[in-house]
């Protein structure tokens, strides 16, 4: 907080409203695990558009020389592109990788409560209210989930969201972004 008082999210107000007028509790459960999806699918391509601007790219620490050898796609090539260009010469079977992954996490989750898979129920546990929390279960490191670190993780998601944004817009459309 830039003045020393109470931690503020940004959005608070519309928050109240669409948990509190429009939902329920559980709207208010799963509109924040879906914020924390993006906000975590923004961070990792933050990264991501980061990292290929720098100069770290998979042609220097992979020991292939080809993404594709079938299309002909080398990393060098995808290295010597933008970041926008790079994801566009990406092939169709790459492209249903990324998507096969990010299918077998939604379906984790949908399909499973508490780390277990739960199928004795007649609605899978992501369908019910308040079934979506965007809590994987996934720690392994063991570290302490508390309630300062998941306002830091939102607001970092948030953040990266509007980096992501700003930085393809300013990728696309050269002058667009002031700075």
């Amino acid at each position: 907080t830039p003045l020393g008082g109470e931690p503020v999210f940004i959005g608070e107000n519309y928050w109240d409203k669409l948990t509190l007028e429009y939902g329920s509790e559980a709207t208010g459960t799963y509109l924040r695990a879906a914020e924390l999806k993006h906000g975590r699918s923004a961070m990792l391509a933050v990264t991501g558009f980061a990292f290929h601007k720098l100069g770290l790219t998979l042609n220097n620490i992979s020991p292939h020389e080809y993404l594709s050898i079938r299309d002909n796609i080398k990393f060098a090539d995808l290295a010597a592109m933008s970041p926008i260009e790079a994801v566009k010469h990406i092939p169709a079977e790459g492209m249903a990788q990324i998507f096969a992954a990010i299918a077998a996490v939604e379906i984790y989750e949908l399909t499973h409560r508490n780390g277990k898979l739960a199928y004795d129920e007649s609605v899978a546990p992501g369908l019910q209210p308040g079934g979506l929390t965007g809590d994987l279960g996934w720690n392994p490191l063991n570290i302490k989930v508390t309630d300062r670190r998941r306002l830091s993780e939102l607001q970092n998601g948030r953040a990266a969201m509007f980096a992501i944004s700003a930085w393809v817009a300013a990728e696309a459309i050269p002058g667009s972004v002031p700075i």
